[in-house]
């Protein structure tokens, strides 16, 4: 519970901007830069998953590591001082390991035309 007698409270002044004040077209070339960035590791996961000449072997650990990293229940509970991250570190480390094995120049180029399609880069 909280003194208020001895609780200090802080006031920030903010100013709400205008919509004639945004540059539209810079915001939106923002955002698209940003959903670049964003969608070109996962476009590079998904073709190389899809690539026939990445190994059965590394799809499916590939897809296993990609899967666990994103589902909200871990081996080891994140809430376990540095222990929790582990299983995260080593699901990590495998599809680090597996990206540099497996990613090609060919891969990458098909994933680059995916995210050009999608998130079109504008002068």
């Amino acid at each position: 519970m909280v003194d208020e007698a001895t609780a200090t409270h802080t006031t920030v002044d903010a100013t709400v901007l205008e919509s004639s004040v945004i540059d539209q077209s810079l915001f939106q070339k923002v955002l698209r830069q940003a959903g670049r960035s964003l969608a070109r590791p996962a476009l590079e996961a998904l073709e190389m998953l899809l690539d026939a000449s990445t190994p059965a072997q590394a799809r499916l650990t590939m897809l296993a590591a990609l899967t666990y990293l994103i589902m909200p229940i871990d081996l080891v509970p994140d809430l376990i001082p540095v222990a929790g991250f582990s299983d995260d570190l080593v699901a990590l480390t495998a599809v680090v390991g597996l990206w540099s094995n497996h990613m090609t120049p060919q891969i990458r180029d098909r994933a680059r035309r995916k995210l050009d399609r999608w998130f079109p880069v504008t002068g």
